[in-house]
C-alpha cells in the first residue's frame, strides 16, 4: 500500500492494532447483553465494568462517577442540558467561550431558547480567556460555567485551575463542565484536585473506535438524563451498552496513559520541527497557536490561497490535515474559532490545521514541509496572486 501521511489526529486517531483485535475478539465471543442475567451477559456486563474502572483510574476518580456514551458531542450535550434540567432553582445564567465545540455552543443557544441568560467570553490573540472577565460576569443567578480545555482548532489550552479557583472564590454553587475531547489522554486531569465536576471524552481521539465516549460526573452533582428507556448506566444513559466499543475504548486508554508523558514530548519534537523548517523553507507562513498550546495541534496559516485547495492537493499526494473542526468543516465558513481571536479574514482563508499522534514520525514532517512549499506556488499562480 502507498505509503500516507496523516495530520487530522484532533479530527480521529487510526486505532491502535491491539484494540482492533479487542473488539473483534467481544465481537465474537462476548456478544451477550450486559442487563442479561445469563453468562453472557454476565460476561459483557465484567468487561464493561473493567473498562469503567480503567477510565476512572486515568481520572483519579470512582467507577461510579464515570458514564459511558456515544462519544463528545452526547457526553457535551448530557454535561450540559442533563445538569441544568436537574438544576433549575440553581439560577437561569450561564457561561461559556466564543471558542467552544460547536456540540457545547449549540446547546448553550438551545438553553438561550429555553430562557437561560448566556454569555459568551471573549478571547485574547492567543485564543485564552480573561479570568477578569469570567469574575465580572458572574452573579447570583448563574449556574453553570462550560470551557473547553484544548481547543480544537488552535489547541489553545485554557487554564482550567485558575478558573476552577475563581468559582471558588466566589463561593456561590456553579459547576464547572470541561469539555476534555481533545485533552484526555494528552494532559493528566484529576477532576477532583481541579475543581471540575463534569468533564467529558471520546474514545477515537485517543486511538480508540468511534461511537463510544464518556462523561465524569462528581459524586455530588446532579444530572437529568436526556435519553430514556431501560435505565442502562445507572439510569443516566439508556440504550444497551455498546460493548465492543466500551472494551476498546478502555484499551485504548490502558495504552495511551502507559505513555502519556513520552507521547507529549515526541508530539512537541515533531510540532517544533515542522514550525522550525516552514519558517526556512516557506515564505510568508504564518503560525497561528500560540506558543504554549497543545503539543497535538497547529494551526497555520499562507496567505493568498484557499486552505481548501492546499489540503486536496495534499491529499493528492497522500498528506491528509484538515482546515479546522471536522464537525463543521463541510459547512463553508469561516472558523469561528479563529473569528474571535481576531485573525484577519485572508490568514482564516488560508488556514489548516495539522494534528499529531504518536504514530507520525520526523519523516512525515519533512515530507509534509516539502509538499508545501511544492504546492504554493502553483495554487497561488492559478488564483492570479504572487508567485
Amino acid at each position: 500500500m502507498e505509503k500516507e501521511i496523516y495530520l487530522d489526529n484532533s479530527a480521529t486517531t487510526r486505532p491502535y492494532d491491539e484494540v482492533v483485535d479487542y473488539i473483534d475478539d467481544v465481537n465474537r465471543n462476548y456478544y451477550g447483553n450486559p442487563s442479561s442475567l445469563h453468562t453472557k451477559g454476565i460476561q459483557a456486563e465484567k468487561l464493561v465494568r473493567n473498562s469503567r474502572d480503567i477510565i476512572a483510574r486515568t481520572l483519579g476518580a470512582a467507577r461510579d462517577e464515570i458514564y459511558f456514551t456515544s462519544g463528545g458531542t452526547e457526553s457535551n450535550n448530557l454535561a450540559i442540558a442533563g445538569y441544568l434540567y436537574a438544576n433549575p432553582r440553581k439560577g437561569k445564567h450561564i457561561i461559556t467561550t466564543k471558542t467552544e465545540h460547536p456540540s457545547v455552543l449549540e446547546v448553550f443557544r438551545h438553553m438561550a431558547d429555553q430562557g437561560y441568560n448566556v454569555d459568551y467570553l471573549d478571547v485574547d490573540s492567543k485564543g485564552s480567556v480573561r479570568i477578569d472577565d469570567i469574575e465580572r460576569l458572574v452573579n447570583e443567578d448563574t449556574s453553570l460555567i462550560s470551557i473547553i480545555y484544548i481547543n480544537n482548532e488552535t489547541g489553545a489550552i485554557q487554564p482550567i485551575d485558575e478558573i476552577a479557583a475563581v468559582i471558588k472564590r466566589i463561593g456561590k454553587d456553579i459547576a464547572l463542565h470541561v469539555d476534555a475531547v481533545q485533552a484526555y489522554g494528552k494532559l493528566n486531569i484529576i477532576p477532583k484536585n481541579q475543581g471540575i465536576d463534569l468533564l467529558t471524552m471520546s474514545s477515537h481521539k485517543i486511538h480508540g473506535p468511534k461511537g463510544v465516549g464518556a462523561i465524569y460526573i462528581n459524586k455530588g452533582i446532579k444530572v437529568k438524563p436526556l435519553i430514556l428507556g431501560g435505565g442502562q448506566e445507572s439510569l443516566l444513559r439508556s440504550g444497551t451498552e455498546n460493548v465492543p466499543g466500551i472494551c476498546g475504548f478502555g484499551m485504548a486508554a490502558d495504552i495511551t496513559f502507559k505513555s502519556i508523558d513520552s507521547n507529549a514530548e515526541h508530539c512537541s519534537s515533531i510540532k517544533n520541527m515542522f514550525i522550525e523548517r516552514l519558517k526556512d523553507e516557506v515564505e510568508d507562513a504564518v503560525v497561528i497557536s500560540p506558543e504554549n498550546s497543545s503539543p497535538y495541534i497547529l494551526n497555520v496559516s499562507f496567505a493568498g490561497i484557499r486552505a481548501e485547495v492546499l489540503l486536496h492537493h495534499l491529499e493528492a499526494r497522500n498528506i491528509f490535515v484538515s482546515t479546522g473542526s471536522a464537525c463543521s468543516s463541510r459547512k463553508h465558513v469561516h472558523s469561528h474559532v479563529l473569528k474571535a481571536m481576531g485573525i484577519k479574514t485572508e490568514l482564516i482563508e488560508g488556514a489548516i490545521r495539522l494534528s499529531f499522534s504518536s504514530f507520525n514520525t520526523q519523516e512525515d514532517i519533512i515530507e509534509t514541509v516539502e509538499a508545501i512549499k511544492d504546492i504554493l506556488p502553483k495554487i497561488r499562480i492559478k488564483r492570479g496572486g504572487r508567485k
